[in-house]
């Protein structure tokens, strides 16, 4: 492991994931005792996306000539974090790549399962689409995109909107997706006790996201069995992360269907570890992120 990573191991809170009531809990105390994030250079508001379940969204908008956006989800293993938690991430990706970011309030299981979260992400898609005029973005440059489940949920909007024919998507910011609910893989197998997420974390997240019905594809992406036609996609594992092996086998799917792909594996990583945003690696994680979203909504 990273060793400025490792000094930040034991500080990690051990969030129970079969009590979504005190880990949501937690994990806002977390996220509001972080440094806030300098917004000083861009309008943040929040708006509500009118849907057959009304969506709220924080919407930042960097001063200047921002010409792309990107619907963002959080992380959370579809159980925890909201627009408040995600709010130091989502100003930086704002301001490290220019882009317009609408992050999204999905709704959380196992309160609400799949496929809410698919839903209300893709209400803000195409709001987002119908609506680019208004948020000063071209709508052929609009990206999907997240963090761990949510960078799960983005992967399987966009499959959603290829076979429905919605809105184009021009590319897909996907960090450490969980993009399958199997536990067939090397890493989900043995990475037992990896930091802040596991083998058991991770499977108790998709009990509660399914629930008792089988998994489809657009809950659990890995289990498509096209993926032509797909936009572009940058995905970024972390090498003691439960979802790692998964991830490269989606990207290498995605490159066996023609679909281009940037694929990033840092070293000495563990799931989540952008956020320890005084490690120097985690840093160039978040400024690799940014820079790709960046580069490809130009």
């Amino acid at each position: 492991m990273d060793p400025e990573l490792e000094a930040f191991v034991p500080f990690l809170p051990d969030l129970d994931m079969n009590d979504p009531v005190t880990t949501r809990k937690q994990f806002a105390e977390r996220a509001a005792a972080a440094p806030a994030p300098d917004t000083s250079n861009m309008d943040v508001e929040d708006r509500i996306v009118p849907a057959d379940r009304d969506v709220a969204v924080r919407i930042y908008r960097p001063h200047g000539a921002a010409v792309g956006a990107v619907v963002w989800m959080h992380g959370g293993g579809g159980v925890f974090g909201d627009l408040d938690t995600e709010h130091p991430w989502a100003a930086r990706l704002a301001a490290l790549s220019g882009a317009v970011v609408i992050s999204v309030d999905y709704r959380l299981a196992p309160e609400h399962r799949y496929p809410a979260a698919l839903d209300d992400a893709y209400a803000v898609l195409t709001w987002t689409a119908e609506h680019a005029a208004e948020l000063g973005v071209d709508r052929g440059l609009i990206a999907v995109g997240g963090h761990s489940a949510g960078a799960g949920i983005a992967a399987a909007v966009a499959l959603r909107a290829r076979d429905q024919q919605g809105p184009p998507i021009r590319f897909q910011l996907l960090n450490e997706p969980g993009l399958d609910d199997r536990e067939q893989t090397w890493s989900r197998r043995n990475f037992t006790d990896t930091p802040w997420m596991n083998r058991d974390k991770v499977a108790t997240a998709w009990r509660h996201y399914l629930g008792s019905q089988p998994a489809t594809p657009y809950a659990a992406p890995a289990r498509a069995a096209d993926l032509t036609g797909l936009p572009p996609a940058y995905i970024a594992t972390a090498e003691l992360c439960p979802n790692r092996d998964e991830d490269i086998a989606y990207a290498l799917r995605l490159l066996q269907a023609g679909v281009s792909v940037d694929l990033h594996q840092w070293p000495g990583t563990f799931h989540g570890s952008q956020a320890i945003l005084s490690a120097e690696v985690s840093q160039r994680q978040i400024t690799d992120l940014a820079a790709a979203l960046r580069r490809a909504l130009v």
